[in-house]
């Protein structure tokens, strides 16, 4: 799918509808003086209806049908798979479907598309921040009506619920959270005698390099470090250990010289030293031993654990001038979509419900590597065993106390592109630092001047 860089006025114009405006912030989450999502003034709305279903299987005809559309493919998307059907086998009014539309930039472009068409899904499931064009365009139901003592923002971890919120209502629980790890070929490490279980220094794994070179897999010397296409994710806890920001409110990459700073790092590592590249699927190119390290999300962690024939080392994110860094809060939740019928809204939150069990977010956790989002999962008999054997998924939870919300520049969609365009200039096509740093910075300060009215309404100044 083409990617789409959304704004406020891109999608304001495309479904119809009216800019919501919002008042006061705190520095937890949005909030708003306005119910309902960016100023609507029901949970219902007429004129629309759901998108296409697909075949339903017999043994569920004649239930309520709500439709989930998931970000996932793979490993993911059979595991989410797999809760649904315990879903639909747990109780006989509601069925519930589910379609993979890809990855989550794909989703954003669905979805776009579905609310300029009015056929759209019941529950979708946006990264981070990046809901908030969604509720600026009352494409968002509060899901305030449905909490009850047992299924409320208090069972989450609190540092992913302020996310969550604008102003007293509620349009997002989290589900598939996460933050981003240093994944590394421990068996390679402890054979060259290089530091293991430990925390890691960008500096530090340059100097790594020459050793490293010195092994060889399928006639190539293996990598330090493979760079994955569009890393905006990651590239936030960089800037972090290098003691930057990308944005101060209104204002891009304030020290504009802790960001020349990375990026020449980066680009040297790549193409001076040669111990790093950009690489066209980094997790298959570490799989097969081409590459000592990469990145990914705790989402990544049972896929990798399976995948390789070596040991997996994980550690927090690299660090530099700050040891250990900020990490960016990753992954995603569950948000109900506005739409003309009560009986699907009241459905999907029965579904968010089964999904916010602590078995459920427990098998959640144990078959994705996603963080045990619902406190009482980490209880778990079987999360419990998982942590006492593999000390790889206990590392993401300790890193949990380093998680912060992204600069508001990276709530958006457009902002999140440009950023990894940037890095992969710079990595993989050994362009010239200053030039993708001029570039990032009007891309950024477009960002900005078209969400300016929403984001001053959240407090940003």
């Amino acid at each position: 799918m083409q990617n789409f860089h959304l704004t406020r006025r891109h999608l304001l114009s495309a479904v119809g509808l009216g800019a919501g405006t919002a008042a006061l912030a705190a520095c937890t989450g949005p909030v708003s003086a306005d119910g309902g999502g960016g100023g609507a003034e029901s949970n219902l709305r007429s004129g629309f209806s759901q998108a296409a279903l697909g075949d339903i299987p017999s043994e569920y005809q004649g239930r309520t049908n709500i439709l989930f559309w998931a970000p996932w493919t793979g490993g993911l998307f059979d595991a989410i798979t797999e809760q649904f059907a315990m879903f639909n086998e747990s109780q006989t009014e509601i069925y519930a479907a589910l379609e993979s539309v890809g990855s989550y930039a794909d989703l954003n472009t669905a979805f776009t598309a579905a609310l300029q068409a009015r056929a759209v899904p019941d529950m979708v499931c946006f990264p981070e921040m990046q809901w908030l064009q969604f509720y600026f365009a009352g494409a968002l139901a509060p899901l305030d009506p449905h909490f009850n003592d047992d299924w409320n923002l208090d069972i989450y971890r609190q540092n992913f619920v302020g996310e969550s919120t604008a102003g007293d209502e509620t349009f997002v629980v989290p589900f598939a959270r996460s933050t981003p790890l240093f994944y590394y070929n421990k068996t390679l490490f402890n054979d060259l005698g290089l530091p293991v279980d430990t925390q890691y220094t960008w500096s530090q794994l340059r100097e790594f390099g020459p050793e490293i070179a010195s092994v060889q897999n399928a006639g190539q010397d293996i990598k330090t470090f493979a760079y994955a296409a569009g890393p905006a994710w990651y590239a936030n806890s960089w800037l972090w250990a290098f003691d930057g920001e990308w944005s101060d409110g209104f204002t891009v990459m304030p020290d504009e010289g802790k960001v020349h700073e990375l990026m020449t790092f980066a680009n040297e590592w790549v193409h001076v030293d040669g111990h790093a590249y950009m690489a066209q699927a980094s997790h298959t190119d570490f799989q097969t031993g081409l590459a000592a390290a990469v990145h990914g999300s705790t989402a990544s962690m049972r896929g990798l654990t399976e995948a390789v024939d070596f040991e997996l080392g994980a550690a927090f994110m690299p660090g530099e001038v700050n040891q250990p860094p900020t990490v960016p809060t990753g992954g995603s939740g569950f948000s109900m979509v506005r739409t003309e019928s009560q009986e699907r809204q009241d459905a999907t939150a029965e579904l968010m419900k089964f999904l916010a069990t602590p078995a459920m977010s427990g098998k959640w956790h144990i078959d994705s590597g996603y963080v045990p989002i619902v406190q009482a999962a980490a209880d778990e008999p079987e999360v419990v065993e998982l942590h006492a054997t593999d000390p790889n998924f206990t590392v993401a939870i300790d890193q949990l106390e380093n998680a912060e919300t992204v600069a508001p520049v990276n709530w958006f969609h457009s902002g999140v592109t440009a950023l990894g365009q940037a890095f992969d200039t710079i990595t993989g096509d050994n362009g010239d630092v200053q030039e993708a740093i001029d570039t990032l910075r009007g891309e950024y300060e477009g960002v900005l001047e078209d969400n300016r009215e929403d984001l001053e309404a959240l407090g940003i100044s």
